[in-house]
């Protein structure tokens, strides 16, 4: 099969842009004086659980369980928002980069003919923030045809749901497409939408087991900057191309 589209994840994959998130999250609690302060330590764990909202709610169920509110699922909902808020102007200060190789391998894709998509547990306000603020105003839409949000469907990762709306979004098997990906749920979730997957290994999603991935690299990688392989045949290729994401998806 010849390649056809890249989808890829957001956070961690596109851009280290988990502490950020944290830094948001932290900044709302003491908005509200809720004596509140998630420790990096504290986050990695609290990653395990996908999606903002869902994240507070383990937190609370977890570690303050005498919290109570009248209206919970309101609060979360108002708290998550506010955290958004505050994570997408910390983006537009340009504050996250993208990560090693990925500018280079997006532009690549375009020229090549190669459809982009995103499926992430994120909203489409933190997609676009990253995006726009790192490529320019508008590049989101120019970039990425097809976006698949946590939020728009029934389960969020480590559940195939984001994948299959990007491959039906696309019109596109998964034997015509790769999916990019850093972490255990978004590993978890492209295995179970049948897509080959390259792993680019991020700090907030520390793994030891990379199950059915085609590739895992420490980043994506430049001419003149190598990336390092970690499991898969890169097959002499010193970075992430198009040629090496065709020989990847044949073996599907």
């Amino acid at each position: 099969m010849s390649l056809k589209a890249l989808i890829f994840d957001v956070d961690g994959t596109l851009a280290e842009t988990e502490a950020a998130h944290l830094y948001a999250f932290n900044q709302v609690f003491a908005e509200h004086d809720l004596g509140w302060q998630w420790s990096t330590e504290q986050y990695l764990d609290l990653l395990k659980v996908t999606g903002g909202k869902e994240r507070i709610r383990h937190y609370l169920n977890t570690q303050v369980p005498e919290f109570s509110h009248p209206d919970l699922d309101t609060f979360i909902a108002d708290l998550h928002k506010q955290k958004t808020a505050r994570y997408v102007e910390r983006i537009q200060q340009g504050q996250v980069p993208l990560r090693q190789g990925v500018e280079r391998l997006l532009n690549e894709a375009k020229e090549k003919g190669i459809r982009l998509a995103i499926a992430t547990t994120t909203t489409r306000p933190n997609i676009y923030a990253l995006v726009d603020s790192t490529l320019g105003a508008g590049s989101t839409d120019d970039y990425f045809e097809i976006i698949a949000a946590g939020d728009e469907v029934p389960a969020k990762k480590p559940a195939p749901d984001v994948y299959i709306k990007a491959l039906d979004d696309l019109g596109l098997s998964a034997a015509d497409c790769v999916a990019m990906e850093d972490s255990r749920n978004g590993l978890l979730s492209a295995t179970a939408a049948n897509l080959p997957i390259v792993l680019s290994q991020s700090p907030f999603s520390p793994m030891t087991d990379y199950g059915a991935a085609k590739l895992v690299v420490d980043h994506l990688g430049e001419p003149d900057a190598p990336m390092q392989v970690v499991q898969g045949d890169s097959y002499g290729y010193t970075h992430v191309n198009i040629a090496l994401l065709q020989r990847l998806a044949e073996q599907n």
